[in-house]
């Protein structure tokens, strides 16, 4: 028997025939099975790779560059030379404060004698000692200043910027541009519904875009404490091993929380 509007109306007001509410259960169950289906699935969100550190190179005493060791793409080890400025006068300052602690130490020495025989006054003697102190005060402020003349790494990275040249005048402006690339930093923005979810230690699978691809495994390092009112998003770092350097900086990636994909990654 054909089914008309009838048998979908209520017999009494409020309450539903049979056929409609078998609809409606079989409906929610659907939901149901389909919202767990989502649940099982990992948490994927987009995310950055890039440099945990950038260190730009200036020089805090203003001079002409002598000498730049490095390139764009090269490799550099912390404590590396990078660059020299010219020193010629200041390696002189050092040479004369060397020679007044020489001389003060060879004129006290001359005196010790005069202060045993009660030739010379305890006054003179400690004024002296004093002007050796000060001389060797004097020699370490030169060498400090003679350092300032060569820029050392302060990371092991790579070189990925240089804008200076031998001959140039540098000052406080950077003239070369180092990244940190091991460990790489993982930049996420997430929703702010996910707030409480993503935990500080927990681990998660980087799957960077092509043509690297891949799966490697990182961990939460940061969880921002304060939502961003106006997208709804707050922040997450991961901290991703990249010792190989398998991995450049600048990609954008997926972020999988699940602790069972993260144990099948491919290790760094």
């Amino acid at each position: 028997m054909p089914f008309s509007d009838k048998h979908f109306n209520s017999t009494h007001q409020g309450q539903m025939t049979m056929p409609k509410a078998q609809l409606w259960i079989i409906l929610g169950c659907l939901f149901l099975i389909q919202t767990t289906a989502w649940g099982s699935e990992p948490l994927t969100l987009e995310g950055m790779l890039e440099p945990s550190e950038i260190v730009d190179y200036s020089c805090q005493s203003p001079g002409i560059l002598s000498k730049i060791y490095v390139e764009r793409g090269d490799t550099v080890k912390e404590g590396q030379l990078l660059a020299e400025l010219q020193s010629g006068v200041d390696q002189a300052i050092v040479q004369l404060a060397r020679a007044k602690v020489e001389f003060g130490l060879r004129k006290a020495k001359r005196n010790e004698d005069l202060f045993k025989q009660k030739l010379l006054s305890a006054h003179q003697k400690d004024e002296l000692e004093t002007e050796i102190r000060l001389a060797r005060m004097q020699l370490k402020e030169a060498q400090e200043r003679l350092k300032l003349r060569k820029i050392r790494s302060t990371i092991n990275g790579v070189i990925v910027k240089r804008t200076g040249a031998p001959g140039e005048y540098v000052n406080e402006l950077p003239f070369l541009t180092a990244a940190r690339i091991d460990p790489l930093n993982v930049e996420v923005i997430v929703p702010a519904a996910l707030y409480g979810k993503i935990q500080e230690n927990q681990s998660a699978v980087i799957e960077p875009d092509e043509p690297i691809g891949g799966r490697y495994t990182a961990k939460v390092v940061i969880i921002d404490q304060v939502i961003d009112a106006a997208s709804g998003t707050f922040g997450v770092r991961l901290l991703l091993p990249n010792n190989q350097g398998k991995v450049p900086a600048g990609l954008k990636c997926r972020v999988y929380f699940s602790d069972t994909v993260a144990q099948q990654a491919t290790k760094s």
